[in-house]
């Protein structure tokens, strides 16, 4: 291949591994502050959701998809 085409490749899997780490802390402090402080209206298991599901997209998903694109399988 390209080395042109594979710098770019690797950017956009950095990028797309990043974007999934910083959208997953959000969630975790969303997650954090709906739970301490719940809204009206909101029931508290929402917070407990979109905390766990934070956790999920910054701590799990990122090191399998780097595995999987190290692997070679697409």
């Amino acid at each position: 291949m390209n080395p042109n085409v594979d710098e770019q490749r690797d950017r956009g899997r950095f990028a797309v591994l990043t974007l999934l780490r910083a959208t997953g802390v959000i969630m975790m402090v969303l997650g954090i502050f709906l739970i301490v402080r719940p809204l009206s209206g909101l029931p508290e298991f929402l917070g407990q959701l979109l905390f766990l599901l934070g956790v999920i997209e910054s701590l799990v998903v990122p090191p399998f998809l780097a595995r999987r694109w190290r692997d070679g399988r697409k």
